[in-house]
């Protein structure tokens, strides 16, 4: 999930739409859970062809990661996730960005001390 993201965040993925697909993997959550929030949440807007598919920007990928920290590792229920969307964006945009680079980091660490274990 991180490694997405990341590359994501740094623009190191260049792409303009992403597969509902493709955001479910992203945050380890099924496709269902995406078009339920869609529904709870008026700020998820992706655009869709004659066909139905959803396309999402790289902002819905960001307020899906915001619910997704909210909700499910924050424990937040929707109304209170809303609100807290509603209130205080700027804020939990922030703070989700630090909370996920630090797992990044974290991730980088575990893995150097696995390697240096080896020796």
């Amino acid at each position: 999930m991180i490694d997405s993201l990341e590359k994501m965040e740094n623009n190191e993925d260049t792409k303009l739409f992403y597969s509902i697909g493709e955001v479910a993997k992203m945050y380890n959550v099924n496709e269902s859970l995406l078009r339920f929030w869609e529904k709870e949440f008026s700020q998820i807007t992706p655009h869709k062809n004659d066909k139905g598919t959803r396309k999402y920007r790289k902002k819905d990928v960001e307020t899906i990661g915001l619910i997704y920290y909210l909700v499910k590792e924050k424990g937040m229920t929707l109304p209170g996730a809303r609100q807290k969307l509603k209130d205080s964006k700027d804020t939990t945009l922030r703070n989700y960005n630090i909370v996920t680079r630090l797992k990044g980091i974290k991730e980088e660490l575990l893995s150097i001390k696995k390697e240096l274990d080896k020796v």
